[in-house]
């Protein structure tokens, strides 16, 4: 330990000619789970809840959900009253995420905080049904929050897949191209957020994410099973896509039984 924290902080010293660092705590397969806030300029701050986004690779999230099955409303309720402590310590204003990393004995531990709408926020709009984009207008606009805390409830079960261009059997690696054929899923309880169409050339500069698609429904189980639905309509020719690969993951027996933390990808490809 004592020659490591030498090396650190040589390397500190050699690269920003200062040789000040310090130790975190390292939290083993945790679960990723953030608080989605919401504050205006006149003193209020809600939050809206959890989401679980510990399905991910390389630290990028693949599936997200709403809620987190293994929070007890005792434990929602602190990590949101600490999130929205930490907003008002602050002045923030606008949407945000404090993102927190919870252990196998439930102790959290904040991780960040992003100062902005998130790609997973339609999870959380569709069990409070709260449109958290509309919110951000009326801040901006100086107006208040439309609601208190103690109108938010929570209803149902909702999941988000990351629809991306990539190829899972290559290395995940990106496949830009142009879309030949496309047909995409849609219903009750189906919700899906992209620009894509029949002869979109999908460019090699950006990220390979091309939708989401959001499902909702009374349970976990069967928001599961609404998703698999959803995602054997969704076509995309022309290009590689994850499908599959989602299709893998909700099939996996232990995703079934809600027994995954960050390191659950890496078990399974």
């Amino acid at each position: 330990m004592k020659k490591a924290y030498d090396v650190v902080k040589s390397e500190a010293k050699l690269s920003f000619n200062d040789d000040s660092i310090y130790i975190e705590k390292l939290i083993e397969n945790p679960k990723h789970v953030e608080i989605q806030v919401l504050a205006d300029t006149h003193g209020n701050v809600v939050h809206l809840g959890e989401r679980d986004c510990s399905v991910q690779r390389n630290n990028q999230k693949i599936i997200e959900e709403s809620p987190c099955g293994i929070l007890t409303d005792k434990l929602r309720s602190k990590m949101g009253e600490t999130a929205i402590k930490a907003v008002r310590s602050i002045g923030y204003t606008n949407a945000g995420t404090m993102e927190f990393l919870l252990d196998k004995d439930k102790n959290f531990y904040f991780m960040e905080m992003n100062t902005r709408i998130q790609v997973e926020h339609p999870v959380t709009e569709m069990v409070t049904d709260i449109d958290i984009v509309k919110e951000q207008i009326r801040v901006a606009n100086g107006e208040k929050l439309s609601f208190k805390q103690s109108d938010v409830s929570f209803r149902g079960h909702s999941i988000e897949c990351r629809i991306n261009a990539e190829n899972p059997d290559k290395n995940f690696m990106p496949t830009p191209g142009t879309i030949e054929e496309l047909h995409m899923p849609g219903g009750k309880g189906i919700r899906l957020d992209t620009g894509i169409y029949t002869g979109y050339k999908i460019p090699h500069t950006y990220d390979s994410m091309i939708a989401k698609l959001i499902v909702h429904d009374k349970t976990r189980e069967e928001a599961i099973k609404k998703m698999k639905s959803a995602l054997s309509e969704f076509i995309v020719e022309g290009v590689s896509t994850n499908i599959d690969f989602l299709f893998k993951i909700l099939n996996n027996s232990e995703y079934e039984k809600g027994n995954f933390d960050t390191s659950f990808i890496q078990k399974i490809i």
